[in-house]
Order: structure tokens, then sequence, then C-alpha cells
């Protein structure tokens, strides 16, 4: 997403938990010649979330809020789920979305213009069994985008939601073959589904192209989920 985003000219501040991955994220796009920064930021920490914004030298135009993780997928039922993984899983998928978004949208609103592009999931609309924590939290990643659409519309500034479908890459290793398979036999489309499928849209919902399109929730996953 990042690469997608640079080579269409934008200068992309990237940011991860996990300091070695976006060390090699920001090497390798910029031997690439494209203006990537890299910063080491745990979403679900509102200090260090802040620290990253008070640190920019001017207001970013958009931004993405991609950070989630999805422990426990295709495993327990949502009654047999502890508190503690719900929570930890909450705290990164849905408050992460938030607390990025809302340390943005006053440099935004400053501008009188943006994009705010929020990822949710096409299992929150197909309703997934056994990732319950999961659903209900990018769930609530939809909700949340059409409220700040409402809130930021009079600002200038656009606010979607992109649901993607299962991505191969290593972000969906761990999920189990049965639910590979299940998109594999429904989607429309047969092919697997690419990282590039979902950042084009992205891609997309940050230019001029989408200046009047707002709160809406587009689905990326080859017509698996149909809306």
């Amino acid at each position: 997403m990042a690469e997608s985003i640079a080579a269409a000219g934008a200068k992309v501040e990237a940011l991860d938990i996990d300091a070695e991955r976006i060390e090699r994220c920001v090497g390798e796009l910029t031997d690439a010649g494209l203006d990537v920064g890299g910063h080491t930021v745990d979403v679900s920490d509102e200090d260090a979330v802040a620290g990253f914004f008070s640190s920019l030298d001017s207001a970013p135009w958009g931004l993405v809020n991609n950070a989630a993780m999805a422990d426990a997928v295709g495993g327990a039922n949502f009654w047999e789920l502890d508190r503690a993984t719900w929570d930890r899983l909450m705290g990164v998928n849905l408050t992460g979305t938030w607390l990025v978004a809302k340390h943005a949208a006053p440099l935004l609103i400053a501008a009188g213009e943006g994009r705010v592009v929020n990822l949710a999931s096409d299992a929150a609309l197909y309703g997934s069994p056994r990732l319950s924590h999961y659903i209900a939290s990018k769930g609530g990643v939809i909700a949340l985008s059409r409220a700040m659409a409402r809130e930021l519309g009079p600002h200038g500034i656009t606010v979607n939601a992109v649901a993607p479908g299962i991505v191969v890459g290593e972000s969906t290793e761990g999920v189990p073959a049965e639910r590979h398979q299940l998109y594999a036999d429904n989607r429309a489309l047969s092919r697997p589904q690419t990282p590039a499928d979902v950042s084009g849209v992205v891609r997309f919902l940050l230019s001029d192209d989408a200046a009047y399109v707002t709160g809406t929730t587009q689905v990326v996953d080859g017509g698996f989920v149909m809306m």
C-alpha cells in the first residue's frame, strides 16, 4: 500500500509497531526511488500516536488506517473467548483506528481538505463463524467511518472504508486452510486476491477522482460478498 501510494507521487509516512519491519519497508522503497519515511508506533498507545502527529512538519493530505490483528481466526466461539484476547484485538483494530484518526483530524480540518481511508473486512459483512472479536472490531470500523464522514464532511474531508477479503500474503498465512477454500469456492472471480487489488482501491479513494465519495464501504473481495 505504501509503495502504491508513493508510486502515484505522494510522500508517505509509514507506521508499524515492528521496528525491523518498518526499517526494511522504508529501505526497499527508498532504494526504489520512492519518498517514504518510517516510524515505529503502536496505534493502541495514544501517547505514541499523538507524538507522531506532533512531529509532522505539515498537515497530511490523506490517512490510511491499515493496522490490525486477527488472533484466533477460525478458532473459538464468541462465548469461549477470554476478555484479554477480546480487549487486545479491539485495542488495535477499532480503538487504534479511532486514535489515529482522532489525532490526524485537527491537522486535516486546519488544512480544509483531505482523505481518510479505514481498512475494514468483508468478514464483518459475511458474518464468519468463530471470528466474533475480529468481526465486531471491523464492523465497528465500518460504523465509525460513517460517523466520521458526517463529522468531517463539513470540513471538506472524505472518509471511506475498504473491506477486503482474504489477501494472499504474510498476514493470512495463519488463516485455516478451510477458510481460504471457502473464499476460493465462493468468489465470483476465481483467482486469489492480491495486495494490489486492495491498494488500487485505496489509491483511488485518496485521489481527486474520489472527491465526491464519502461514507461508503468499498468491498474488494472478488465477489465473495455482494452488496
